[in-house]
């Protein structure tokens, strides 16, 4: 790192909409985490796209854009580098931020396959940098209340879950053929795109999963391929069609490792949903229940309490990080806000040398529960998830920042 202890200098890889956040979150930092005792400097950004590059300069604030990543790695005032770009370039930027030295912040599915995300558990372990996965829904200061009544035993003996991530945004048949939707670029379709973020939060709040069986569909199974300047997936295109490699929806049962059972199901192409991200946990003793459409709500019920049903509870500071963005419940935090939380524990990070951010080690934990998912896909069989060795988060304390 560099030796001014309250600079941080930032490159990022790839400017597109997650870059833009990533950007954000950083400069947010010294506002909602003072303590962190950090000032991000933003250094430069790569794109091979020229307007992207302009943008990164005059919009986002960064130094400089280059239209290659590895002088973002290369560069000796970057010191910790953000992971943009899309799944096909993950293994390969990401190994090679880890061979560099530079510890990052790489957006989910951290692969394609799960041999894409060993590669890169692998290089880290090797390297030993720290490093962060988007799995920013696990930092909802509702989900963190949900996390503490489960894991304190308020619930009781966790019987089952439900989740589910429910969108429109591959709904419309005239969107263009873009690389999600290739087989070759994107790996799977919303196993690896939605599902990985409820997979994550259900071992976050309730533990290990162990084993898997699924089913999948693809709904829209032509779509047209772009013309060229098309790069918005919700444009519509009128060009030649070409296939869809991968599904459109996926269900999932599952068995946790202390014998709790789940189910989850997640589309792309629901007509009605925009961004229907639930989890629900049962136990003996209460449940709760979470969608991402009500952020800043938990209903929860609990055995002896006054009202027979679910009480609606706003988060308040108390919850998790809610404080450090809102005085009091009823206000509420945004997406936005979960990136900032998620910036800070990778800073944090960086800065203690402690993996306390969400890990390459969950990062592979979850590509695991989807590689079972998808050999189930194969046979209709039954699968075990492989075990993963490392730093894994979602069992550990939550971090103090």
């Amino acid at each position: 790192m560099s030796t001014a202890t309250d600079t941080l200098g930032v490159g990022l890889v790839s400017v597109g909409w997650m870059g833009r956040l990533h950007s954000r979150a950083y400069r947010a930092l010294p506002d909602h985490f003072p303590e962190l005792g950090v000032h991000p400097r933003l250094v430069v950004a790569a794109d091979p796209i020229d307007a992207a590059r302009e943008q990164a300069t005059t919009r986002l604030g960064y130094e400089r854009a280059v239209a290659e990543y590895r002088e973002v790695l290369t560069d000796p005032e970057v010191d910790v580098v953000s992971i943009c770009a899309p799944n096909f370039l993950h293994r390969e930027v990401a190994v090679a931020a880890a061979e560099a030295g530079k510890p990052f912040w790489i957006e989910k599915p951290m692969g394609r396959y799960a041999s894409d995300s060993r590669a890169i558990h692998d290089a880290v372990r090797a390297a030993g940098v720290v490093t962060s996965v988007g799995f920013n829904y696990r930092h909802a200061p509702a989900i963190q209340r949900a996390r503490e009544l489960v894991r304190s035993g308020r619930l009781g003996r966790i019987t089952n879950v439900r989740g589910a991530l429910l969108a429109d945004y591959s709904s419309d048949p005239d969107a263009p053929l873009t690389w999600r939707f290739e087989r070759e670029r994107a790996g799977s379709g919303v196993l690896g795109d939605l599902l990985s973020h409820g997979l994550d939060l259900a071992q976050y709040v309730v533990g290990r999963i162990a084993s898997v069986t699924a089913l999948a569909e693809t709904f829209i199974e032509t779509r047209p391929r772009p013309g060229q300047g098309i790069v918005d997936r919700s444009a519509a295109a009128r060009g030649e069609h070409g296939p869809v490699e991968n599904e459109d929806y996926a269900a999932l049962l599952f068995r946790f490792e202390d014998g709790a059972v789940g189910t989850m199901d997640s589309s792309r192409v629901m007509r009605g949903p925009h961004a229907e991200y639930a989890l629900e946990v049962y136990g003996t003793k209460g449940s709760v229940r979470w969608d991402f459409q009500r952020l800043n709500e938990l209903e929860v019920y609990l055995d002896g309490q006054e009202v027979d049903g679910y009480a609606t509870h706003y988060v308040a500071p108390g919850d998790g990080e809610f404080g450090r963005f809102q005085p009091g419940a009823g206000t509420a935090m945004g997406y936005d806000d979960l990136k900032t939380i998620e910036a800070a524990q990778f800073v944090a990070s960086v800065r203690r040398g402690e993996q306390l951010a969400p890990s390459v080690a969950d990062g592979l934990a979850t590509a695991s529960i989807v590689e079972a998912a998808e050999a189930s896909l194969r046979d209709g069989a039954w699968h075990d998830v492989a075990q993963v060795d490392g730093a894994l988060t979602y069992s550990a304390a939550t971090p103090v920042l």
